[in-house]
């Protein structure tokens, strides 16, 4: 697409936006567990003017703009009401979990320079079910991720093995509540303890959980302590825009000590512009996300939170309990929450995501790793709650029809070609199966399986080797301008 040579009108540029959604998921429809978190159309509507009223707003200089730190304020309080933080308690907003997770990352690293100089590698302690986000943090920081096992059935992190991974270069702990992939929560207090004991920092990733367990709680749930109250909690990473139904763009990181935040900040004056002071990564910031999730939490309030955690819970039970008597499917773990996945015993689990596709539901496909199988993960929402049943409808009858059926076997690669296929180029493999990754690029009918199997089989490093080269490529791509890939 060049450079346009003039301006269209305001009606052609909305109508084509519109038409290039052709493609997506059909999250309007409540029928995507995965990525869209949807309160309704009342409180999306009222979001989404929040976030317009202060899209030019910039939050880069908070004495030029008040109103930006006056809802940062007022957000970030509301986080630390919601998890129980001692006084003296402070945060930042910040754009998403992955911004969060990498200052809290940075502020380890840099409280262990100011406090323990004899730590010149740091190291973060990990269970091997950690978000991605603290890997990117660990590249980006020049940390070395230290990784534990977690209980090959519960998939909860072990405290012993983290206890042992503690070396003298240690500089932070972390634990998540829940895990995204399976949806279980760490035993945070016992990893507490352990962190008060080695003088460590203790990051509790809360990013899917901040805004819905501290409600499921409330209605009875059977959830472990995990909040800032925990002892030896230090920091935590929370969304506002899952489960708290903000507009994308708003999560914070909390601190139990506000003095750790000092850590995170950047300031510079030595140059000939503009002195800049910087609390999280971004500069130049819009207010529309601080505005949007502020107008959220306000709208929606403690009793519509547990209304809807209260359709959810109730929704991810049916859910679990389906899973659990559908012949030939394993629910993994016991999750607490309304997040959970689910593997096949005896046929291909990424078959049954495209089956599921072509009735029109997404449920998330992710690869092994370590105990962990090949599975589908859901995410039960306010939205996709009521459709639920219908959802399970399908379930139960793809995953007959598929079981019954030969050809849905998990087919076993031979180790050669295998190590064979690990070996090669990114670039050239690509280039050898172009036709086959085009064909299956997107679109709701697109069958990912053959794929999908290849990948799981293959090594995780040899899969992002060829990741990164697939996405290199596909934001390359030249587009039309009617909205189909």
């Amino acid at each position: 697409m060049a450079f346009p040579k003039t301006g269209r009108t305001a009606e052609s540029l909305l109508a084509e936006l519109e038409a290039r959604k052709g493609n997506d998921v059909r999250w309007k429809e409540g029928r995507v567990f995965a990525y869209v978190y949807d309160a309704g159309p009342e409180a999306m509507e009222t979001v989404k003017q929040a976030y317009g009223a202060f899209l030019t707003e910039n939050g880069l200089d908070p004495t030029s703009f008040p109103s930006c730190l006056e809802l940062e304020r007022d957000v970030i309080a509301m986080a630390l009401d919601l998890q129980n933080a001692p006084p003296g308690a402070k945060g930042s907003f910040t754009t998403g979990g992955t911004e969060s997770i990498l200052l809290s990352v940075k502020t380890a690293r840099d409280h262990a320079r100011a406090t323990k100089p004899h730590i010149t590698e740091p190291e973060l302690v990990l269970p091997e079910t950690a978000h991605p986000a603290f890997y990117k943090a660990c590249k980006y920081f020049d940390v070395k991720p230290v990784v534990t096992p977690v209980d090959t059935e519960a998939f909860t992190a072990l405290p012993d093995a983290m206890e042992k991974a503690i070396t003298s270069q240690t500089v932070m702990l972390v634990g998540s509540a829940p895990s995204y992939a399976h949806g279980v929560v760490d035993p945070i207090a016992d990893i507490g303890r352990i962190a008060m004991k080695a003088g460590l920092l203790f990051h509790v990733d809360c990013c899917v959980g901040g805004m819905y367990l501290p409600f499921a709680r409330q209605l009875g749930a059977d959830i472990p302590d995990f909040d800032l109250s925990t002892p030896g909690v230090t920091q935590m990473s929370l969304d506002f825009h899952k489960w708290g139904y903000a507009a994308k763009g708003a999560s914070c990181i909390l601190y139990t000590d506000g003095e750790l935040r000092k850590h995170q900040i950047f300031a510079w004056s030595g140059w000939t512009g503009y002195t800049i002071v910087n609390p999280t990564i971004q500069s130049g910031r819009s207010g529309g996300p601080i505005a949007g999730a502020w107008a959220a939490l306000n709208f929606i309030g403690e009793e519509g939170y547990l209304r809807f955690a209260r359709a959810t819970q109730e929704g991810a039970r049916k859910v679990c309990d389906a899973i659990r008597e559908i012949e030939g499917l394993k629910l993994l773990g016991n999750p607490p929450g309304n997040l959970l996945a689910f593997a096949a015993e005896d046929f291909d689990i990424f078959a049954l995501s495209d089956a599921m596709k072509a009735r029109g539901w997404y449920l998330q496909p992710q690869f092994g790793f370590g105990p962990s199988p090949a599975n589908l993960h859901i995410s039960v929402g306010f939205v996709n709650a009521p459709n639920v049943d219908a959802m399970l409808d399908d379930l139960r009858a793809e995953t007959a029809r598929l079981r019954a059926d030969a050809a849905y076997k998990v087919a076993a690669h031979k180790p050669e070609d295998i190590a064979g296929i690990a070996a090669m180029d990114p670039a050239e493999l690509l280039d050898s199966m172009s036709g086959v990754f085009e064909a299956r690029a997107g679109g709701p009918g697109a069958e990912m399986r053959p794929i999908n199997a290849l990948m799981d089989a293959l090594p995780h490093t040899a899969r992002d080797r060829i990741l990164t080269e697939y996405i290199n490529r596909l934001y390359a791509k030249p587009q039309n301008t009617s909205g189909s890939a």
